[in-house]
């Protein structure tokens, strides 16, 4: 059975408040391919792990009809209330048990949840829900993150790491597979027309407050939170003390370049 980490309601909000959708770069990528696959554009796109819907809302801008789904009631009620287009509507169902006909999905997708999954299983169901010649797109933020501002830059993400660092102590053994960049679930995906990138970089546009929060929603700092809360307030707020003075600036709202790197798993039933 897939694992659960983002039931709770506090933590879809944070999650829904402080994840980012997919960046530029990572979206080119995915639309390329998309475009070098099929000469029609896709009926039926689902969304797999949808969690608050960053990446159901991107999809929807370029097909006609996107279902996130998700196995977290949270998550689906913070996606349902975010303002999102017409064609895009949520359903609560676990990633290895789609209610989707054999056959009738054109594009299935998933970003940053693969790992969560029971990858056998859920690899079975995209099989049966796909249509021939319908493609399927897993990707995920990796933790190779950096931050820019001015010269400082080297200094501030060397703060941001040693925080990511304590963090990774409480991160769940699926992150390996995060680590390993979707080695297994690339290997796991049963089309023979499919290919891995590992290099795509986005920068994505964030403040101070908005790193601490991104912090504040991974699955390890919430795995902390349970564990010892005064500390995981604790390192919040040193962590951004310890920016700030690093910048040379006061605000919170202090703009900053958030730099990440992702991999994609694309693959042509």
């Amino acid at each position: 059975m897939a694992t659960q980490m983002f039931e709770g309601r506090g933590h879809a909000a944070v999650y829904q408040k402080y994840r980012f959708a997919p960046g530029k770069e990572l979206q080119q990528t995915i639309l390329a391919y998309l475009q070098g696959k099929r000469a029609n554009p896709a009926e039926l796109v689902v969304d797999v792990g949808c969690g608050s819907g960053q990446g159901t809302r991107f999809l929807a801008e370029h097909f006609k009809k996107v279902v996130g789904t998700d196995i977290s009631e949270a998550q689906i009620q913070e996606a349902r209330k975010a303002p999102s287009p017409p064609n895009v509507s949520y359903l609560v169902c676990p990633a290895e048990e789609l209610p989707f006909e054999d056959a009738s999905v054109d594009l299935l997708t998933s970003f940053t949840a693969a790992h969560w999954f029971d990858i056998e299983k859920f690899m079975r169901e995209a099989n049966r829900v796909v249509k021939p010649g319908g493609c399927v797109v897993i990707s995920t933020y990796t933790v190779d993150m950096s931050l820019r501002y001015g010269n400082c830059s080297e200094k501030l993400t060397k703060v941001f790491r040693e925080s990511w660092d304590l963090l990774l102590k409480y991160s769940h053994n699926r992150i390996k597979l995060v680590l390993e960049d979707y080695e297994e679930i690339f290997e796991a995906l049963p089309f023979p027309d499919k290919k891995r990138i590992t290099d795509i970089f986005d920068k994505i546009p964030m403040t101070i407050a908005g790193v601490v929060g991104y912090l504040e929603s991974v699955s390890p700092y919430q795995a902390f939170m349970k564990n010892d809360p005064d500390a995981a307030k604790s390192l919040l707020q040193e962590t951004e003390k310890r920016m700030l003075e690093t910048m040379g600036v006061s605000s919170r709202e202090t703009p900053v370049e958030f730099w990440v790197r992702h991999v994609c798993v694309l693959g042509c039933k």
